[in-house]
């Protein structure tokens, strides 16, 4: 098992682009992502990015489908008025309980 925290917008730099990278690498193990922070807005559904330039929703949409699970805090997404209806679906509003737990 693995545990990937995210604390970083996903794009400006590629510290959550990275970590993604790292937890595709790990796919076939039990893959926890937690976004926190400015990594909510990773979660963020229908991103558009340039033709050859990463997109991290789809990253963590192949993550899911590979049976990773996914948790955002929720805390960190109302600061940011990011709400559950803007964010990929199979994605959870979670708190750091949760976190503390994995």
């Amino acid at each position: 098992m693995i545990t990937i925290i995210l604390n970083d917008a996903p794009y400006g730099n590629k510290r959550s682009y990275n970590g993604l990278r790292l937890a595709l690498a790990r796919a076939e193990e039990d893959v926890r992502i937690f976004l926190m922070a400015d990594a909510v807005f990773c979660a963020l559904e229908n991103q558009t990015t340039p033709n050859g330039y990463y997109n991290i929703a789809r990253m963590l949409k192949s993550l899911l489908k590979r049976g990773a699970n996914i948790h955002m805090r929720g805390s960190c997404s109302d600061a940011r008025g990011v709400s559950e209806n803007q964010v990929i679906r199979e994605v959870v509003k979670s708190d750091m309980a949760t976190l503390a737990g994995w």
